[in-house]
């Protein structure tokens, strides 16, 4: 089997000078799964839709040597798995023969949005033609005599030509590519129309005909593209989280031979078995143990746990973590391929590459409506000829009964909705970035919410102290010299304790801090170090005071819950709605969460890959799952969820993965989130049943031949403002549910 083509090769398609890889820079951008596997990661800007998929893969897994092919709709990146030993398969020759442009993907960070500069472009420059035409067309509906009359058509078919060509290409690529896959998609009639309307009045107009439809097909592209480009804005705006994790992993990191020589070496150049060198400061680039050294490590990528983790020789730690304090020494233990944060950006590729099969509204509708457009025109087309012998007074009709059925009212009513949706969530403080989210949160029946930082404010918090008074001013004063979240909670307790003196103060990372007050010795920290021998059971973090040695007191911290936690979860079961928690914290301190908020289902100790096995279970039990964290660790949870949220607060990967994020800080914005959902799905079903009775109305007419192309636009632009109108619906008031009343105002807590 011939390799990869060379630029200018592709005669089949009238390609000139393509410029594609050649077999050996494919080669060298793909990497190796298995003994037997090589994965090419290949970039699709224009696949946009449910039809994309299926035209993309099937070009790809036909090909000699090719295993599997994923595209993920998201990050318009294919995933093609394909036979090491076979000769490099064509992959950008199979995909330009589909209709797609593609190239190598790249990890580097998107310097804009090609695709949406392209539809505003070819927006801008369909209501140029637009109204020109239509002021033109004034003058010949005024009765401009036949010499006048046909000087304008001509103008008209100069402007619409390159026009059409020029905008309408966003129809005719997706459409040709639908076509290739054997399938069909709301493009299909739309290019059709377009089409074939301005054949005819390009026909009519050399035959110095008194009809032209210039003004038409120009306006109805137009229409077409402001429902596309509304599209786009909202779909653009979803999750980018797999970059964001990706930067978290270091580019390179300091290895120590025997002999103590000390180089900075490219991560995925590093074996099992080196020696590592990590700083304070920097995050740890691959899996391995503690080998010299200790200190305290950020685990958030891990456990989801704001408190750092001491850590010491034998101590095992994952790439993503961040060191805290202390110099570490770490024997690596896997690749970089193999790596705990190479583990979690595969899964989060995987869970976003699922969810982007999501078939939209839209989409669904389009798979239905198209046949059945075809299908009349085409009769409408023969019937007539039958009855008049006429091919143009048939293909008027023919013409008229796809313009006036196209689907622009459902382009253009469900991104609407969507815009108008996300500003109503905006008010709220709420921001929407993928579209079809709402869809997706309507269906929603379980709740899965992480704990720290996300029920609880991720802010340790003394519930009980045995310290006397005496004792408190010491301990605060030690406290206060500490950015240890627990030392930050005791400090709180006494703000004024700051200024006492403190002598020969150090701190001992992962065990606690000391110092001389007043002549005494004081130890604030761990109870094996404050006080030698001490263990302690308890749900909750311990911290122990000791004076010269000896013990006076204990501290008892625990998370706070944000205020409206409570509500929020009783709100959703009300609703009907399964409410579960899943946190990589301890057994005793989730279940003290569960039981205050009143929750039966809770999992301890869950780790990433946890997390996104128990989703995939409720899913597999047929429920739709919305998922709510804050963490890195929540990362590829919140991409595996068939819809999720994060708050502000969270980190900038969980951001990302999410599909809503309230930035105003309060939990019930995930009820009050469902609510707005609910509303905007009520609002695009009266849209789909408007257009259905649209077309019931007015397809008879045009199958009578009582309407020509031009009045068959302007009836398709006025349905098309009338389902915007109903949109708009969403702005306004609407007297709040008994639960959403609740969610405005807090419910008090019962006994």
């Amino acid at each position: 089997m011939a390799g990869c083509c060379t630029p200018g090769t592709d005669t089949s398609i009238g390609a000139q000078n393509v410029a594609w890889p050649i077999d050996e820079e494919i080669r060298v951008a793909s990497r190796a799964v298995s003994e037997a596997l090589m994965q090419t990661d290949i970039s699709v800007p224009a696949a946009h839709c449910a039809a994309c998929i299926k035209a993309i893969e099937k070009a790809l897994v036909t090909l000699p040597g090719v295993e599997t092919a994923r595209l993920n709709l998201t990050t318009r990146r294919v995933s093609v798995l394909w036979r090491k030993e076979s000769p490099v398969p064509p992959f950008f020759k199979a995909l330009s023969k589909a209709g797609y442009e593609a190239t190598l993907y790249s990890e580097e960070p998107d310097q804009g949005d090609p695709e949406f500069t392209r539809l505003l472009r070819a927006t801008a420059v369909a209501g140029f033609a637009a109204m020109n035409i239509m002021l033109l067309s004034v003058s010949v509906w005024s009765g401009a005599d036949a010499g006048t009359r046909h000087a304008f058509h001509l103008i008209s078919a100069l402007l619409a030509f390159p026009a059409v060509a020029y905008s309408g290409r966003i129809f005719f690529a997706s459409a040709w590519a639908a076509l290739k896959a054997r399938t069909t998609n709301m493009d299909v009639p739309i290019s059709v129309g377009i089409l074939l309307t301005l054949g005819l009045s390009l026909y009519d107009t050399l035959a110095q005909e008194p009809h032209a439809y210039f003004d038409a097909v120009t306006s109805l592209t137009f229409f077409l593209l402001i429902g596309r480009t509304l599209d786009h804005m909202m779909r653009r705006r979803a999750r980018v989280a797999v970059m964001g994790l990706a930067r978290l992993m270091p580019r390179g990191a300091v290895t120590v031979s025997a002999d103590g020589t000390r180089d900075y070496n490219d991560v995925r150049l590093i074996e099992a078995g080196q020696m590592l060198l990590v700083s304070p400061g920097e995050r740890i680039p691959l899996d391995g143990t503690v080998m010299q050294g200790s200190g305290e490590i950020d685990a958030q990528l891990v456990t989801g746990e704001a408190q750092p983790v001491p850590v010491e020789a034998g101590s095992k730690v994952s790439a993503g973590m961040l060191n805290l304090t202390g110099a570490l020494t770490i024997r690596v233990e896997k690749k970089a391929e193999d790596s705990f944060l190479s583990q979690m950006i595969r899964m989060m590729e995987a869970a976003e590459a699922g969810r982007s099969r999501y078939r939209r509204i839209a989409d669904r509708a389009a798979s239905l409506y198209s046949p059945v457009i075809h299908t009349l025109a085409l009769a409408a087309f023969t019937g007539w000829m039958v009855m008049t012998g006429d091919w143009h007074r048939a293909l008027t009709v023919a013409v008229s009964v796809l313009i006036i059925t196209c689907p622009c009212a459902l382009g253009l009513a469900v991104p609407m909705v969507q815009v108008m949706a996300a500003r109503r969530l905006f008010e709220q403080g709420i921001a929407l970035k993928d579209g079809s989210a709402l869809e997706r949160l309507v269906q929603v029946g379980a709740a899965v919410f992480d704990k720290t930082g996300t029920l609880t404010l991720g802010r340790l918090r003394v519930t009980d102290t045995t310290v006397a008074q005496s004792d408190l001013e010491a301990a605060a004063a030690l406290a206060s010299r500490s950015r240890h979240p627990a030392a930050s909670a005791v400090a709180a307790l006494n703000p004024a304790a700051a200024e006492h003196p403190v002598e020969h103060l150090a701190e001992h990372p992962g065990l606690g801090i000391e110092g001389y007050i007043d002549g005494a010795f004081y130890r604030l920290g761990r109870p094996s170090w404050a006080q030698e021998g001490r263990t302690t059971e308890s749900a909750q973090t311990i911290s122990v005071l000791s004076r010269d040695g000896a013990p006076v007191g204990a501290f008892a911290f625990t998370d706070t819950l944000r205020a409206e936690a409570k509500s929020t979860v009783r709100a959703l079961q009300e609703r009907g709605i399964a409410v579960e928690i899943i946190s990589g914290d301890t057994e005793e301190a989730v279940a003290a969460v569960a039981r205050e908020l009143g929750v039966n289902t809770y999992r301890a100790a869950m780790l990433p890959a946890d997390k996104v096995a128990r989703l995939a279970k409720l899913r597999g039990e047929g429920m739709k799952v919305l998922m709510v964290g804050d963490g890195l660790n929540d990362a590829p949870a919140l991409a595996a969820a068939d819809v999720s949220m994060a708050p502000g607060s969270a980190v900038e990967v969980g951001r990302n993965a999410a599909d809503l994020v309230f930035f105003n800080g309060k939990l019930d914005s995930v009820p009050a989130a469902l609510s707005i959902a609910r509303r905007a799905a009520r609002l695009v079903r009266q849209n789909l049943a408007l257009a259905v009775i649209y077309n019931i109305l007015v397809l008879p007419l045009a199958l009578a031949g009582y309407v020509t192309p031009l009045v068959a636009a302007i009836a398709m632009s006025l349905s098309s403002i009338l389902v915007v109108a109903n949109a708009l619906r969403l702005q306004g008031g609407e007297k709040p549910s008994v639960v959403e009343a609740r969610i405005r105002k807090p419910m008090k807590a019962t006994a």
